[in-house]
């Protein structure tokens, strides 16, 4: 390990196996500011929240601290993506909700695609069940 991987090490999060055709609904810190007029004074407040957003994960680039995922939904008929770089502050959690049988690492041709077309078939993932 060089210097500057062992500088990053310490940044890393602890993050589940992700896939490009996963769902996952990613947690976001968003810090909002707004401006109250008290006393004739203008006075700003910082607000923070957690915000999510739930879409299929089309494209992972990068590895260690500089790694980022693209992650896709259709909001309100209308197709939004967003890059998240995976190890950042700002994300509080990544949650992988179903996973999907992909045959490519890039699922940039789900843009075009429109309602039932842009589904992914559901990969059955197998989990050991306890013998009580």
């Amino acid at each position: 390990m060089n210097a500057i991987e062992t500088v990053e090490a310490a940044d890393l999060k602890k993050l589940p196996q992700l896939n490009p055709g996963d769902t996952v609904r990613v947690h976001v810190r968003v810090k909002e500011t707004s401006v109250k007029e008290e006393k004739g004074k203008a006075k700003e407040t910082e607000r923070e929240r957690v915000q999510v957003f739930e879409g299929v994960v089309i494209g992972l680039r990068g590895a260690g601290a500089r790694a980022t995922m693209t992650v896709r939904k259709i909001s309100f008929g209308t197709g939004v993506e967003r890059i998240f770089p995976m190890h950042a502050r700002t994300i509080e959690r990544i949650e992988v909700v179903k996973h999907a049988r992909v045959r490519r690492a890039k699922l940039y041709f789900l843009r075009e695609r429109k309602g039932k077309a842009g589904r992914m078939r559901e990969k059955r993932v197998e989990t050991p069940v306890s013998e009580a």
